[in-house]
């Protein structure tokens, strides 16, 4: 059994970056700039947002982060963002940018997507981004999908012919994924399952997956009946579970019951550690990617 190392990967993605980026100051371009919106102060989305602003450091490139209070008693005006965003889409110096999700829920989170040009949609999240993708045309793709897939490729897993099971069908995470391992080449040519919660007989589904993908937001959902012997494994999973041993008072749980199914895999992804740091490492390659686009 092989545990991949997302975190060592995503640090070694990040050093090529690094280097592609001082060759790129040194014949006279410019820094990568990423900018982030983030409103309000969810715990998860301010932990998401400085480890964002640290890999933009860590890959040389230039950063802003752009903070906007709202609490229930003083909610933002939905208008202010949206002037934002205009400013961030004609700002020449911004490359590419993210609003950090999930937004306050008087403010339309799908219009906020809409609102960002595709060209500088470092989140892959736009329908524009979302159906090139889809059909295989170059794209910023979904950040957390476009990790799994490195992550498949750097560990050389196989993918051709193969049987995929995906344990959840969000747009940022499932049908993205779906969509880019059918795709013809490598990682690719995947025969590929996406599961929900209206499928029948989910764990004999799960079972004849060659590559199994939890990605449901349920922790432990995944026990190790579920998964076939040989497998390998990608837990997307994280989620807070109480914990009186940590400081914090909580630690990070995956969808798969890992300490069960780890031993029957080939391959498994642990939580933390795991997807999570190619996440992020993703977004530093399409900012990457935006800025060399003005060349």
């Amino acid at each position: 059994m092989t545990i991949i190392d997302g975190k060592q990967t995503a640090a070694d993605i990040k050093s090529e970056i690094a280097r592609e980026v001082e060759e790129r100051v040194a014949a006279g371009k410019r820094r990568p700039h990423l900018a982030a919106i983030l409103v309000g102060h969810d715990g998860g989305s301010e932990t998401y947002v400085a480890n964002k602003v640290k890999a933009c450091e860590e890959c040389g490139f230039k950063s802003t982060l752009i903070r906007f209070e709202s609490t229930d008693e003083a909610p933002l005006d939905p208008k202010e963002l949206m002037d934002t965003i205009a400013k961030l889409n004609e700002d020449e110096d911004v490359d590419g940018f993210i609003v950090q999700l999930p937004l306050p829920k008087h403010i339309d989170e799908q219009a906020v997507i809409e609102a960002v040009r595709p060209e500088k949609d470092v989140d892959g999240f736009h329908p524009v981004n979302v159906g090139k993708q889809s059909i295989g045309l170059p794209c910023f793709h979904s950040a957390t999908p476009a990790g799994i897939v490195e992550l498949l490729k750097r560990y050389e897993i196989p993918t051709r012919g193969k049987k995929v099971v995906i344990v959840g069908r969000s747009n940022i995470v499932g049908k993205p994924l779906a969509a880019m391992l059918m795709q013809k080449g490598y990682p690719g040519d995947a025969t590929v399952t996406v599961c929900h919660s209206a499928t029948e007989n989910l764990a004999e589904v799960c079972r004849e997956a060659d590559i199994l993908v939890a990605a449901l937001g349920r922790p432990g959902f995944i026990t190790a009946d579920m998964v076939k012997d040989g497998a390998t494994v990608i837990d997307v999973g994280t989620t807070r579970v109480p914990d009186a041993t940590r400081k914090s008072g909580f630690r990070l749980r995956g969808d798969v019951d890992y300490e069960n199914a780890a031993p029957k895999c080939s391959f498994i992804t642990p939580v933390p550690g795991g997807v999570g740091p190619m996440t992020i490492c993703s977004l530093m390659q399409n900012t990457l990617q935006a800025a060399k686009s003005k060349d």
